[in-house]
């Protein structure tokens, strides 16, 4: 199982970018794309702005509806959310999420790897609260217009994927760029390098839908489960798992992705993806 594992998972991480971006011949023209596809969210971090984005970005849409005169919620963008983490958890941060399917071809780089300093996954929390939940909408309290603020002043994904692109293709863009976009560049390096030593470095620390997902986690329909009869404790789990968790005593904790390593590791297939199932003995 653990080749066929990995090798499904990560074909289902290729074409999940590619279904999230499939409008890339705007990456030539600079164009975005403002079509019906931009009515729906995706369900991981892809920048609205990206030329060859089809789809919206939740993260952006819930600070855009969240900010706006009149203090409306949009059902829907918190709707799909909702549903997704009870659902699926951070199932897609592992499999859907193509800055998170970026972050790993980072790290894969041939760089040193490190562990992160545990406390510092709080601070995407933080993140969640201050950028993509009270400012926005203290915007439209004294403002009457929500300041999407992790967009504009965090998030490394729209640098990457809209700020640069847009750049590249409008001279004028360029004539424009000031310190603002200096500081999100800046970001974005800082994340970039970060993921080339830790695994999945913004995923842990800086990530707001990932929060989200984490939140939900354990009492998504979908996630790691364990086969308490089957578990012997030799701790593999724990040795293999990038997002540093103790999977066998963490089952429904907030930072398992499900990439399923610490499954591929378990010498007695006692971990497993999916809905609670009763084991008796060694049967599955």
């Amino acid at each position: 199982m653990g080749f066929t594992f990995g090798l499904r998972r990560r074909f289902v991480q290729i074409m999940t970018t590619f279904l999230t971006n499939w409008e890339l011949t705007n990456l030539l023209s600079g164009k975005i794309y403002k079509g019906p596809g931009k009515n729906l969210c995706a369900p991981g971090l892809n920048c609205y702005s990206c030329p060859s984005a089809a789809l919206s970005c939740p993260i952006g849409a819930l600070q855009t509806v969240g900010g706006t005169t009149g203090f409306g919620i949009s059902f829907y963008v918190s709707g799909v959310l909702l549903l997704l983490g009870l659902l699926m958890g951070r199932f897609v941060c592992g499999f859907l999420c193509p800055f998170g399917f970026f972050q790993e071809l980072l790290h894969k780089l041939p760089v040193p790897k490190k562990k992160l300093f545990p406390p510092l996954i709080y601070v995407k929390y933080a993140v969640l609260v201050i950028f993509v939940l009270l400012v926005p909408l203290g915007g439209a309290i004294y403002g009457r217009k929500g300041l999407p603020a992790f967009c504009e002043y965090i998030c490394p994904a729209g640098t990457l994927e809209g700020a640069i692109p847009l750049l590249i293709t409008h001279p004028e863009f360029r004539q424009a760029a000031g310190i603002l976009f200096a500081w999100k560049f800046f970001i974005l390096i800082g994340v970039v390098v970060g993921c080339m030593f830790i695994y999945r470095f913004f995923c842990k620390t800086l990530c707001p839908l990932g929060a989200i997902y984490g939140l939900l986690n354990p009492v998504s329909l979908y996630r790691l489960r364990l086969a308490e009869q089957r578990c012997i404790a030799c701790g593999k789990c724990q040795e293999i798992c990038p997002m540093n968790i103790n999977p066998a005593r963490q089952t429904a904790s907030a930072e398992c992705i499900m990439c399923g390593k610490c499954i591929e590791a378990c010498p007695h297939q006692a971990l497993y993806l999916g809905r609670e199932q009763k084991f008796s003995g060694i049967q599955l």
